[in-house]
């Protein structure tokens, strides 16, 4: 859902600036969408008896904690990253700069770039300039390999046809395909029909669709979500170094009236200060919440891709209070003080995602809600900020706030596509050469300049088999009918700084792993094996090497076991080898015939994973909450 001047949260205290009329500095960026430094209102608490005062002008040295209920909860690492004389030079409330002296090998220092000065901006624009070329070759070398290995395939095809030779494998779901295609036909000239009539058929209908017709292909969360009679709005967050994210309400219009703008804009950039908003007491019956955190070069649009049988659909209808968190930069990147033209804005990667993207959504839900712990759900990269903000050396009183962690494909363990020869490519070459290619700033933006100008249904042709070329996925599992609408909701802004974390030659793709190192991994295998041979104790045999502590939530898993991408099994081996003592597997599932994207859009993911995960959540659940909140439909009290 991209914001526009008439757009719900037009209201915003961070003012954002559209078009070449609002200009913060000088120089003119080289996108669209700029951000102006504008107020930041200090809400109080519900029971403050005065207003608080205004803070204009918040300027970046400022964002660090203020009050000391948010320095006893603010970590170490997050510190360290706020104190990092990286993008920024950050300041405490004394004025003098937090040093970083500890660094983790899987995340090594970003660069450091200075405020934009006349030749720095001409520096970056050459590098841009570069990168843009080069990029380009890449992407374009990558469509012309889909575009091969699909002609071959379907020449192949073609020939065994001929010959006779052709093998007979039907899609696994081919007769229930055709029965949702005739379903949605049939709900496309009902709603027809009531509009030309003027006939009210809502009654019939628990949640009667609030769009209809043929779907035009949209990017925008709302518009589905009408199409099964729910609705979204659209809530905006401030990170503590300054990022304005997109948080989705997914609700039901029937019990639920929309927040007024004002009260949807960013707070300020502070998490877990102990507020809850009045609003939460006044709602109806109240719900659980549950956030949902999308994957790579995804927004959480792809929550929803799927009718009735998408994830946040499903969940929400069953009885939960759903929101769909979004990552930094997104659809349209936003920050408080910086354009997108300066690298300073597009210097971090996945763990400035999991220790400040994830706590302020967390946060944010919690405040509007009103409970003190939430359901997470993440799938793909989701799980992996996740798994690396809950570590006990980088953010693990997050925790303490998530009553269990729903992992979808959990991308811990590398799997065998990253030696794949493009992503070989990639993690051989130097950092300066990964910059010279995919620049400073976006990971190739022309990805999404492209997204906007072709139609969405070649888009999403194109879009399918590009990254099915990348990542060895099908869609033999899914309603090819909804296939176009999926890859609306990406690819969205990411970093190179984050690419080249999951692909460069110094992280993900070279040590297999978000947490440890390839040697540290090594060790722990032969430990491992010298205890399956009965060479001794296990408790003696085995390193302490555990990431979590104490509190680190309830964890469960739905592993897809046709994953080339990523390896959850290894995952599932380590929480049950006792590496994690901290850790309470409370659900583990592999699903044998499933690849990466399955989990969400595989035509039975709501029996295989939906249904599952909303027990898990109502199992997990604090007694205290399970006794305020409205059972969901579908759950049952003992297994």
């Amino acid at each position: 859902m991209f914001i526009s001047d008439a757009d719900p949260d037009e209201g915003l205290s961070t003012s954002v600036a559209r078009g070449a009329e609002s200009r913060v500095f000088d120089k003119a960026p080289y996108f669209d969408t700029t951000v102006e430094v504008g107020s930041i209102e200090e809400h109080p608490a519900p029971d403050a008896g005065l207003k608080a005062p205004l803070q204009t002008g918040y300027e970046l040295q400022d964002l660090g904690p203020v009050c000391a209920e948010d320095s006893e909860n603010a970590s170490a690492v997050t510190e360290r990253l706020l104190g990092e004389e990286g993008p920024f030079q950050w300041k405490n409330q004394l004025g003098t700069s937090i040093a970083n002296n500890v660094t983790h090998p899987l995340f090594p220092p970003l660069p450091s770039y200075g405020p934009p000065s006349l030749i720095t901006s001409v520096q970056h624009l050459i590098i841009r300039c570069i990168s843009f070329v080069l990029s380009l070759v890449f992407l374009g070398t990558v469509i012309v390999g889909a575009i091969i290995q699909t002609a071959s395939a379907s020449v192949l095809q073609i020939h065994q046809k001929i010959g006779g030779r052709a093998p007979h494998t039907p899609r696994v779901f081919r007769e229930e395909e055709r029965s949702r295609q005739v379903e949605r036909n049939k709900a496309s000239r009902r709603w027809s029909y009531r509009r030309e009539k003027e006939v009210d058929e809502e009654a019939l209908d628990e949640c009667p669709p609030l769009e209809g017709g043929k779907d035009p292909i949209v990017c925008d969360v709302a518009y589905y979500a009408r199409r099964v009679g729910l609705d979204v709005e659209t809530f905006k967050v401030q990170t503590e170094d300054g990022f304005i994210l997109t948080l989705w309400h997914v609700y039901n219009p029937q019990e639920h009236t929309p927040l007024p703008p004002k009260a949807r804009r960013p707070r300020g950039p502070h998490v877990f200060t102990g507020q809850t908003s009045s609003e939460a007491s006044r709602r109806g019956p109240r719900k659980y919440p549950v956030l949902l955190m999308h994957g790579l070069l995804q927004s959480a649009g792809a929550f929803c891709a799927n009718d009735d049988d998408s994830l946040a659909f499903f969940l929400c209808k069953s009885g939960y209070d759903v929101w769909l968190g979004n990552n930094r930069c997104g659809m349209v990147p936003e920050h408080t003080t910086l354009f997108q033209s300066d690298p300073r804005m597009w210097a971090w990667n996945i763990q400035q995602m999991g220790v400040l993207d994830l706590p302020a959504l967390v946060s944010r839900v919690l405040f509007e809600t009103g409970f003190e712990k939430l359901g997470l759900v993440g799938h793909s990269q989701g799980t992996a900020e996740t798994f690396i903000a809950l570590a006990k050396d980088q953010r693990p009183e997050l925790g303490e706030r998530i009553s269990v962690f729903c992992a979808l494909a959990p991308a811990v363990y590398a799997g065998p596509l990253v030696e794949r020869v493009y992503f070989r490519f990639m993690r051989i070459i130097p950092p300066l050469v990964f910059r010279a290619f995919f620049g400073i700033h976006a990971f190739i933006p022309f990805m999404m300049t492209v997204h906007r100008r072709l139609h969405p249904r070649i888009y999403g042709t194109l879009g399918y088999y590009v990254f099915s070329f990348l990542f060895g996925w099908s869609d033999a599992r899914w309603d090819r009918g909804l296939r176009d609408r999926m890859f609306q909701f990406a690819p969205v802004y990411v970093s190179a700084e984050t690419m080249r974390w999951w692909l460069g030659g110094e992280c993900f793709a070279h040590q297999k792993c978000i947490l440890a190192t390839s040697e540290v991994t090594q060790a722990e295998a032969a430990e491992d094996q010298r205890v399956a041979r009965g060479h001794g104790d296990g408790e003696v045999l085995r390193s302490n090497t555990a990431w979590y502590g104490p509190q680190m939530p309830p964890i469960a898993l739905w592993i897809a076991g046709a994953d080339g991408l990523v390896d959850g099994r290894r995952l599932l081996h380590r929480l049950e080898s006792g590496r994690e003592p901290h850790v309470q597997l409370v659900h583990a599932k592999v699903i044998e015939e499933y690849e990466h994207l399955d989990v969400l859009w595989a035509m039975d993911a709501i029996d295989q994973v939906g249904q599952e995960v909303r027990q898990v959540l109502w199992e997990t659940m604090p007694q205290e909450a399970r006794t305020q909140c409205r059972m969901p439909r579908g759950v049952w009290t003992a297994r």
